[in-house]
């Protein structure tokens, strides 16, 4: 799944512990600013499908750190044979 909208402070420790919530979280990538170290408010999550399903209807539009997020489904990169949601 696609996770858009994360504030600067964003941590692959703080957005597991936000998913792990609907479901086991299998990998989370989050793109960082090589300066800085900081987010840079997005990144991706791969989890099962039903538990992704609920994951995006509980936290899509969600208010993090002030501002609404934006969970959505990332499409398969061709090749992909696994069926989880990324």
């Amino acid at each position: 799944m696609f996770i858009g909208n994360l504030p600067s402070d964003a941590s692959e420790t703080s957005v597991r512990e936000l998913f792990s919530k609907y479901g086991t979280v299998h990998s989370i990538q989050l793109n960082m600013d090589i300066f800085t170290g900081k987010c840079r408010g997005y990144g991706t999550i791969a989890m099962e499908g039903h538990e992704a399903r609920a994951a995006m209807a509980g936290l899509d539009g969600k208010s993090l750190g002030g501002k609404p997020l934006k969970v959505r489904v990332e499409k398969e990169r061709k090749g992909s044979s696994s069926r989880r949601y990324r």
